[in-house]
């Protein structure tokens, strides 16, 4: 679908009713219980500082966690859900030393997201993207 054919889609949508968004990515992390090793995945084995609660890193080493979260809200009847990329930037990788990923994790989110959106059958659902 191109950007104006779904940008006249959510338009119309939002004229016929409410649309609801997904909610907290960082309780909903929280609440899975990761450690760190789920936050270093395979490719950051040996990164010399911690790496837990680097929630956005999980586009990349637990990109199962984040997309069944998706799930769970667009299950719950979520119409758009965001990507989980609020620290995905420069600045805020910093405290990782992990500024040269940031790229990596926003396409991975985005990825990420939009193939949750394929499970809406017979529904409109949209990703926006988290800042």
């Amino acid at each position: 679908m191109s950007d104006n054919a779904t940008t006249r889609e959510l338009e119309q949508l939002i004229e016929r009713r409410i649309v609801f968004f997904d909610g907290a990515m960082g309780t909903m992390i929280q609440r899975a219980g990761l450690q760190e090793a789920d936050f270093r995945g395979d490719r950051f084995r040996d990164h010399p500082s911690s790496l837990q609660g680097n929630n956005d890193l999980l586009v990349l080493t637990r990109p199962d966690v984040i997309r069944r979260i998706h799930q769970e809200y667009l299950d719950a009847g979520a119409d758009i859900i965001e990507t989980n990329t609020f620290n995905a930037n420069a600045f805020s990788q910093a405290d990782y030393d992990l500024q040269h990923v940031v790229y990596d994790l926003n396409v991975a989110a985005a990825r990420l997201a939009k193939e949750a959106t394929a499970s809406c059958k017979g529904r409109p659902c949209f990703v926006a993207g988290a800042v």
